[in-house]
């Protein structure tokens, strides 16, 4: 269902019924690792695949960068602001 790297490819999956009675496949939630790592001053036109691509040589590992920021849902703010501290996690 999901790519070998993808942040969801070893969770489990489990069927929910929901209140209207319908049954869904849903994930179970993640839980953040923690994560060791470098500050990284965002510059201008930054965005995590990139900053991933530069660091791990893997512009699809960005939800590492992600992850180590516990940024779930929004990811892409993390970039938003030049001069702002992110962590670039260590290679795992």
């Amino acid at each position: 269902m999901f790519l070998d790297a993808s942040r969801y490819a070893k969770v489990m999956q489990e069927t929910v019924t929901l209140a209207d009675g319908r049954v869904v496949s849903a994930l179970r939630l993640r839980p953040l690792p923690p994560s060791a790592g470098t500050a990284h001053a965002v510059q201008d036109n930054d965005r995590l695949d990139l900053l991933a691509q530069a660091g791990y040589a893997d512009g699809t590992r960005f939800w590492h960068i992600a992850d180590a920021n516990s940024a779930l849902d929004a990811a892409r703010e993390l970039c938003a602001e030049t001069g702002a501290t992110l962590t670039l996690p260590d290679e795992r």
